[in-house]
């Protein structure tokens, strides 16, 4: 269900996504709609994608609600599944590749007895079963089998490439392509019954992992097979469901609300051990230079300047030597310090 950040530049179109109203206004000649003024935007927003749009519609939505000029989302929602969909906005996206390889938590529902084309239920079935009664040892079983590592293969609706091309759009063709298994990690793996022919998933997975497949999977094991049909996203590495605001909850907000419901870049690095460098050693950090000091080696780190405390980017240390990752440029950490002034 993941895939990359994709990072989108201003809008060609004046007008909201999804249906919401730009503001306009009549130019000399009449008529014309103004273009939405964009900002430097720098933050995350914690989105509860509803079902029905894709990921990139919803961050189009969200970013042009907050007029931001960069933004990207952390791993794709099909436009069936909803939830916890982090989008980073302006410096924050130079550290989304970690909300890419988070573990994340899934909410979902499969439907025994009916395989589809896709897996979930906007395909066109392909095989319907008897569904025997399956009892709580069975469920058992199968979670125990699909617990820990284990080898699937990608569905041929995602958007893994193949020869250059996803194979989604192989599968609009009508053409099968042969899919290697990967290696994924389910960690924990819960499935009760809903009703005769339903059943519900709960998982903690690894990055790279279809739910698709996984269900698909599941119903396999229990000898009727199975689809999705309803799937929602309930946590991705240190966030859930509980920080995020849905759509029009954002959109019912004045600006000023609106920018305070970001949260810092920092908020990606919590498991980043922090150093903070003073005024001159911070400036030669910036530039990517390597700072000396007495720190313990560590591959993830988190850099900050001290007066004022702002996040400088992403290091390691080796042998005591700081040597930056991702920096934040300097103009970045000028507007970024602006948004925090009252």
């Amino acid at each position: 269900m993941s895939a990359p950040v994709s990072v989108a530049g201003p809008s060609q179109d004046a007008k909201a996504p999804m249906g919401g109203s730009a503001p306009c206004a009549a130019g000399k000649r009449g008529g014309l709609r103004s273009r939405v003024q964009r900002r430097p935007v720098h933050g995350v927003l914690l989105l509860d994608k509803p079902i029905g749009l894709s990921s990139n519609q919803a961050l189009q939505k969200v970013k042009w609600l907050l007029s931001a000029e960069k933004g990207g989302h952390t791993g794709t929602l099909d436009p069936l599944a909803t939830g916890v969909l982090p989008l980073c906005f302006g410096a924050a996206a130079k550290f989304s590749q970690l909300q890419f390889d988070a573990d994340k938590t899934y909410q979902a529902v499969a439907r025994l007895g009916v395989r589809t084309s896709t897996g979930d239920a906007e395909g066109d079935v392909i095989e319907e079963r008897p569904v025997h009664d399956v009892t709580a040892q069975d469920l058992a079983r199968v979670a125990a089998q699909f617990t820990g590592a284990i080898r699937q293969i990608p569905p041929m609706h995602s958007a893994l490439k193949k020869d250059g091309k996803a194979l989604y759009e192989y599968a609009r063709a009508g053409v099968q392509v042969d899919r290697a298994p990967r290696g994924v990690t389910v960690f924990k793996l819960d499935i009760t019954p809903v009703d005769a022919v339903s059943i519900r998933i709960t998982a903690t997975v690894s990055k790279g992992t279809y739910i698709r497949t996984l269900a698909e999977d599941i119903g396999q094991a229990l000898g009727c097979g199975a689809h999705l049909t309803a799937l929602r996203r309930t946590a991705t590495g240190p966030f859930d469901l509980a920080q995020c605001i849905t759509l029009p909850a954002l959109e019912a907000l004045d600006e000023p609300a609106r920018l305070a419901r970001l949260l810092p870049p920092a908020a990606l690095l919590p498991d980043h051990v922090a150093i903070a460098l003073p005024d001159e050693a911070a400036g030669r950090f910036l530039t990517g230079l390597r700072r000396r000091g007495l720190w313990p080696d560590a591959d993830r780190v988190a850099v900050y300047g001290d007066r004022p405390r702002a996040l400088l980017g992403t290091a390691r240390v080796v042998r005591g030597e700081l040597i930056a990752d991702r920096l934040l440029s300097p103009v970045e950490l000028q507007q970024m310090l602006g948004m925090q002034r009252p």
